[in-house]
């Protein structure tokens, strides 16, 4: 999957350990943190003046079911396949 253009909201799905433990890679995007929970009982905050929203979360799971409910709540949001594993390898150049 290529990577998000700039104008895209990257929704950060992971919990702080694993934010800290495996950073996102330096992108030119806005990035917020909202739990898959926040999302279920729709206490996220996000709006679509945020723009188009890109779900990502340890492997691709969570963040599809997140990015499913976004789009219930009339949000532009789709899922980062593979998660942050295959965001670091194509912002690498891998």
């Amino acid at each position: 999957m290529p990577l998000p253009a700039p104008d895209v909201t990257l929704i950060d799905l992971r919990p702080a350990e694993l934010r800290f433990a495996v950073p996102l890679p330096a992108l030119p995007n806005r990035v917020l943190t909202v739990s898959l929970e926040q999302i279920e009982e729709g206490q996220h905050t996000l709006t679509p003046g945020l723009g188009p929203l890109l779900v990502i979360c340890e492997r691709g799971i969570r963040s599809t079911l997140a990015a499913r409910m976004l789009r219930a709540d009339g949000l532009d949001a789709s899922a980062y396949e593979g998660g942050v594993p295959a965001l670091l390898r194509e912002s690498s150049g891998g």
